[in-house]
């Protein structure tokens, strides 16, 4: 399944990031919320354990699903849900693990049945888009380690996969802000790293989001706001959705403000 392998190479880019660091602390604050380097790995790692399990056992990942929901519910935050989980490991020993997870993970989903449906936090979704899910969530996270590590990020079109969740996620970004999503839906060309350009939906001159598929994919993550990045939002319909696009599931999230998620020099 070549979104398996669009996978792994994400993880295999932010394991190379970190590797490359000689001095490299897990307690560097990033610009996403205050979290940590740590943080950001205790998050993936976990949520691949969740998505590990919904393939090799329903059961169990329910039961994680229900401790890591009734700790959200009651009032502990991602961080502090986490911090939990791992109880007495250090922010080394979590990225160890990480690192030595994701390639078994990825083998398992690469041999599933692309079609078949598991559970999730969220409605169910087939195994092909929970591993897109999981691509687009390191990619999105990794952004702030990149950033604070002051290292330009070589993106490749492996990124489509994240676009094309942004894309069809308009709809959901207007409702999870209680709003009617506004119809027609935009048209969007963006250049992908290579250079070849990706469109999706009906071309239209008055309502449509041009740009680079980075830049796109920046905005719909929430890594970036669009002001900081070189999407061009034409008509109401586009530029209402690139104040509020939020591509990933949960509550309502705001943008960044502009200027406050950026590569530190």
């Amino acid at each position: 399944m070549q979104q398996a392998k669009d996978f792994i190479e994400e993880c295999d880019s932010i394991a190379a990031l970190i590797d490359g660091q000689d001095d490299l602390d897990f307690d560097t604050v990033t610009q996403f919320k205050g979290w940590t380097i740590g943080d950001v790995m205790k998050h993936l790692q976990l949520w691949n354990i969740g998505a590990d399990l919904t393939l090799t056992d329903a059961d169990a990942f329910k039961a994680l699903m229900m401790k890591l929901m009734g700790a959200l519910v009651g009032g502990q935050t991602h961080q502090e849900m986490q911090n939990e989980y791992f109880a007495g490991r250090s922010h080394a020993d979590i990225y160890a693990e990480w690192k030595s997870f994701y390639p078994e993970m990825t083998q398992r989903f690469a041999t599933a049945d692309p079609d078949r449906r598991v559970p999730w936090a969220g409605p169910d979704m087939t195994v092909r888009n929970c591993i897109i899910a999981r691509q687009m969530e390191h990619w999105a996270h990794a952004q702030a380690i990149f950033d604070v590590l002051g290292h330009t990020r070589l993106n490749t079109d492996r990124l489509k996969n994240i676009a094309h969740i942004g894309v069809t996620t308009y709809s959901w970004s207007f409702k999870v802000n209680a709003q009617k999503p506004l119809l027609p839906k935009p048209y969007i060309r963006l250049t992908a790293p290579s250079g070849d350009i990706w469109e999706w939906n009906d071309p239209q001159d008055d309502n449509r989001v041009d740009g680079s598929a980075e830049g796109f994919c920046q905005v719909v993550t929430q890594c970036r706001n669009v002001a900081d990045t070189d999407i061009v939002a034409m008509g109401e319909n586009a530029a209402r959705w690139m104040e509020i696009a939020q591509c990933f599931a949960g509550g309502a999230e705001k943008q960044p403000a502009p200027g406050t998620r950026f590569k530190r020099e």
